[in-house]
């Protein structure tokens, strides 16, 4: 097992990332949906939890002074910054933009009818920091214990 002990700590990162999911947002929320389990964003951040797990592995494994440490590190800071500004800001956009959809349809008396009003999009696409934060403490976690168990 050791000898995926990398890849085991990415892919289990994820996973409890993905399933702590549902629980937080009951938690929060009191509302059970089993269906945050394969859904993007919410606490923790999965993408999140899963690139810097991948990261700390190497680390402990070719140690922190690796290239390969160095390589996981900047691709987990890209996909990072992506989680928590590029992505979250998307979602903002649908948000605002369905609610301009409205209020153009409220103000004219007009229903637009054209399919692309009518297209369902996803508004929680990326993260708040809160919820980066949450993946990175889990992304640390994981290879942390595994480390030792192996």
């Amino acid at each position: 097992m050791k000898i995926y002990y990398v890849l085991l700590s990415a892919i289990i990162s994820n996973f409890l990332a993905q399933a702590l999911k549902p629980l937080f947002h009951y938690i929060r929320t009191g509302e059970r949906n089993f269906g945050m389990f394969f859904e993007s964003g919410g606490f923790p951040s999965s993408h999140t939890s899963m690139v810097v797990a991948l990261t700390f592995a190497i680390a402990y494994k070719e140690g922190f002074d690796s290239n390969a440490f160095f390589i996981s590190a900047v691709f987990s800071l890209i996909t990072i910054y992506d989680a928590a500004n590029v992505r979250y800001y998307a979602g903002q956009n649908i948000a605002i933009t369905r609610q301009l959809i409205h209020d153009i349809e409220a103000l004219t008396q007009t229903k637009l009818s054209d399919p692309v009003y009518l297209m369902k999009f996803k508004t929680v696409l990326g993260h708040k920091w809160i919820e980066v934060f949450g993946g990175i403490v889990l992304g640390i976690s994981v290879p942390s214990v595994l480390y030792f168990m192996l």
